[in-house]
């Protein structure tokens, strides 16, 4: 292959960042576009800098050292990227090299000003902008000049800031390489960056602009304020001018400097809205040639615009993709489930070949289109009470979007809507066997799953599955089933709100629902405390677990004292509860059953915290408690006037709900005991499609949809690249928050509690358990790295029934993510521990260690120290 050094922009598109960097790729494509003009210039190309780091072959040994290196250890990083940056501009550039970057200067002028800039082959990306990591240059004059400044912005490459930008984005050093753009200087009266989405709202329909005089480098250095300017369909809706005190000139013989502008000046726009109308259209043609959203760096010279760089915006959230031009709003299904991570592609498709309504996914995540329900009065008013119920946050939401007036269309009602949330009690009777019944059915089901799908394999295996998926939804659906759901929720609902107005107590249901039968998650983090009792009395098992890393340490502990029994516990634990883990809606998550060890911090906790019978104990107080409450709330209302009629109603109330309400958490366990099922059948095709060669690893099925998967083991054939593609969408995934409503537009929706009375400071949050506790904060992501103390407080992102093990070591409970009646708030009830949920950023607001109290019943958090 013949190396080439230098090519000119005009030879360059996009999909040659291999060559010329994401930078360059990008300039290339940008020329090409008809309108749009990019000053001349051309690259040196990813095989220069080959050539000059194969002149110092010792470089692989520095690299070597970096890559072992923490991100977090930044003194041993400056050093040693400090002396890879030195012998880089030590090294004398070859003669061929020198020689072409000369040619390409002589064509455009020896003479003239050039930007040199750094265009590494990791940036620009989809995925990742990599902005500013690598150093740029501008205003340099003479061919030396030009040569030393391309060896410095090869150098660049090893800043410290870019080496622990790749570090935290798990790229390896050797496989980013640096080409460097040389283009003719432009010295604009203006400039500026565009973006064609809101960076602050990501609508996609809203362009920004900001704008300084003289060179962009102050702007985006930070070093002085711009006009701001907001366009929506080629109009200016919101305008700030800047009083903007100083602008970066360049030099008669090179370099820059700032200049302070004179008070007229300063107050003047740098930009006509004419212009700047002008300049989104140009924006526009931009992002429309590149298919995404563009953040665009620009200059104005003589009334012409000038494009010195476009990248991707990488912080935006995608869009569901309907293609029908309409408006939408969607809601996020993972704040309703507890799990507001990316799911893989093939937990995406599972989850919706499996839910009862139609879901969209973006950005790794699922949504539920709420447009037509919204757009009719009727069903408008269900959905709001039922969310309003649920969380507080994705009602205001919706109410933001309805207030617009012209978002959502007016559709007639399209018939009665029905009770409203929260009415009348569910037509059925207060039976324990009705539960009982339903659970034993459910058992019966996924007995009778697990036994037929071990007589399938191949494309057989995947059309039993999808009839399977069937029974699955017939099961979800069960009217019965949903009707005990409701039951138990209604009759919660009826005790606050009637309690509260007869007695003046707030959320007293919390109290009447300890140790409520029949609640599967609560039994599973009491259940681990009986574990925890089997191994104390062993210390050598207790030593074992506390070193354990391996998955199948099962195995090991039955060769010490104690070690059988340690086993079986663990074992029977797994049996009942190992289909369960952190995200389980994600059918591609790893499963405790999988990977045992996630549970060894919880169980050592428990067996360093709780004396010996702690499980029972606490069932059994959680349960006196409650007896006691419901006969000091009957006597109370038996003093009342009408006293006798409230107290009867009330009785039924509390039975009820203590008959129906443990069941809310049951079909989701029923739900992740089949997805078990259903992975384990999938990754034995897996195996066999490793064995034939057909993929590489068995997890690569996980980037692939149910429908994709069937027609590989169909076919035998796979498209690896397929798979490359939807592993990086997926890492890329795992930086964006998703919002809780989502319009088409793009814009993401928070919502606002807009209340008034809680003090100053406070996190304001859903009150979802009664209470109110002080303790030390614990910041707890994952699991698998509790260290737990008596009296703690778990501050965490959001709950999923995983979680329940740890709610029997803590006190109170705040989250970022939940509602009323989602699976943390239902066990912190259960457990009587003060809850506040949807407190926004908790895990960065609050510091693991701190004290904070938390006010259960009236939801909000005071942090203390």
């Amino acid at each position: 292959m013949i190396e080439q050094y230098v090519l000119g922009l005009q030879e360059v598109d996009e999909t040659q960042g291999a060559t010329v960097g994401g930078k360059g790729a990008h300039l290339g494509a940008l020329s090409r576009i008809d309108g749009i003009r990019v000053p001349a210039g051309f690259c040196v190309t990813t095989d220069a800098f080959r050539r000059i780091m194969a002149e110092a072959p010792w470089i692989d040994d520095q690299l070597d050292q970096l890559s072992r290196l923490h991100p977090d250890d930044r003194e041993a990083i400056g050093t040693l990227s400090a002396e890879i940056r030195r012998t880089i501009e030590g090294i004398v550039l070859p003669d061929d090299v020198a020689a072409a970057i000369t040619r390409a200067l002589t064509g455009l002028g020896a003479r003239a000003a050039y930007a040199v800039r750094s265009s590494a082959t990791a940036e620009d990306l989809p995925t990742a902008s990599f902005a500013g990591q690598q150093d740029t240059y501008l205003n340099v004059m003479g061919l030396a000049a030009i040569l030393q400044h391309v060896s410095r912005c090869w150098a660049s490459l090893f800043t410290e800031r870019a080496v622990t930008y790749r570090q935290r984005n798990g790229i390896d050093h050797r496989t980013v390489y640096l080409a460097v753009v040389v283009q003719k200087m432009v010295f604009p009266q203006v400039a500026g960056v565009l973006f064609t989405a809101d960076p602050v709202t990501s609508n996609r329909k809203v362009a920004s602009v900001e704008a300084s005089f003289g060179l962009g480098e102050a702007l985006v250095s930070g070093r002085v304020n711009a006009d701001a300017y907001k366009v929506r369909d080629g109009e200016i809706i919101d305008k700030a001018v800047a009083t903007k005190r100083l602008a970066v000139h360049a030099l008669p013989g090179g370099g820059t400097r700032e200049q302070a502008l004179d008070s007229e000046q300063q107050e003047q726009p740098a930009l006509t809205d004419a212009q700047v109308v002008r300049l989104v259209r140009l924006g526009r043609r931009i992002e429309a040639h590149f298919g995404h959203p563009q953040d665009i760096e620009w200059c104005l010279v003589d009334d012409d615009f000038q494009i010195v760089q476009s990248r991707p915006i990488t912080t935006l959230f995608p869009v569901p993709e309907t293609g029908d031009g309409e408006n939408h709003v969607y809601v996020s299904v993972g704040h309703q489930q507890m799990m507001t991570d990316p799911m893989k592609p093939l937990g995406l498709s599972v989850w919706q070949l499996t839910a009862l309504a139609p879901m969209y996914d973006a950005g790794g995540r699922l949504f539920v289109d709420v447009t037509r329900r919204l757009a009719s009065p009727a069903s408008r008013a269900g959905l709001l009470a039922v969310m309003g119920r649920g969380d507080p946050l994705v009602r205001d939401a919706l109410e933001t979007v309805i207030d617009r007036g012209d978002f959502i269309p007016s559709l007639p009602d399209e018939g009665p809507a029905g009770p409203p949330a929260g009415g009348a009690p569910a037509p059925i009777e207060t039976d324990p066997a009705i539960v009982t019944d339903l659970i034993e059915r459910s058992q019966a089901s996924i007995a009778t799953l697990q036994r037929d799908i071990q007589t399938t394999s191949g494309p057989a295996r995947f059309d039993f599955l999808l009839a399977a998926f069937q029974e699955h939804k017939r099961a979800v659906g069960e009217p019965r089933s949903m009707q005990v759901i409701m039951a138990g929720m209604e009759a919660s609902w009826w005790l606050n709100e009637q309690l509260q107005a007869w007695l003046g107590e707030k959320n007293a249901a919390d109290t009447l629902t300890l140790s409520a039968p029949h609640n599967v998650t609560s039994e599973m983090g009491l259940a681990l405390l009986d574990v925890a009792d089997v191994i104390r009395p062993h210390p050598e098992v207790v030593a074992f677990l506390q070193k354990v890393e391996d998955e199948g340490f099962l195995d090991e502990l039955a060769k010490l004292p104690g070690g059988r029994e340690a086993r079986d516990a663990i074992r029977a634990y797994l049996d009942r509860y190992g289909m369960r883990c952190v995200g389980e809606i994600d059918i591609t998550r790893p499963r405790w059953s999988e990977r045992p060890t996630a549970l060894v911090p919880v169980i050592l906790d428990n067996i360093r915290n709780f004396e010996p019978g702690a499980g029972k104990r606490r069932f059994e107080q959680g349960r006196q408690k409650a007896d006691r409450k419901e006969q000091d709330v009957l006597e109370r209302l038996r003093a009342l006037p009408d006293g006798e009629r409230k107290a009867e109603e009330t009785k039924r109330m509390i039975d009820r709900v203590r008959t129906f309400i443990g069941y809310r958490e049951y079909p989701k366990y029923a739900i992740v005991s089949r997805y078990f099922v259903y992975k384990q059948a999938l990754l034995e095709e897996a195996e066999r499609l490793v064995r034939d060669n057909v993929l590489r690893e068995r997890e690569d099925i996980f980037y692939l949809t149910f429908q994709e998967l069937h027609d590989v083991v169909r076919t035998h054939q796979a498209d690896d690249q397929l798979i490359r593609r939807r592993k990086e969408a997926f890492r890329s995934y795992q930086a964006l928050t998703p919002p809780r409503v989502l319009t088409s537009e793009g814009e993401g929706i928070a919502g606002a509690y807009r209340r008034d009375d809680v003090p100053t400071g406070a996190l304001v949050g859903l009150p979802v358990s009664g209470g109110t506790v002080e303790g030390r904060a614990r910041v707890i992501l994952d699991l698998a790295e509790t260290d737990l103390e008596p009296g703690d407080i778990l501050v965490t992102a959001y709950t999923d029934p995983s979680w329940s093990p740890l709610f029997v070591a803590v006190e109170g409970l705040v989250t970022e993510v939940g509602g009323l009646m989602t699976h943390g708030a239902v066990v912190a009830r259960e457990y009587g521990l003060p809850a506040v949920v949807g407190v926004e950023h908790a895990t960065k607001l609050i510091r693991d260690g701190q004290r904070i109290r938390v006010h259960g019943t009236d939801g909000y958090v005071e942090i203390l120290s």
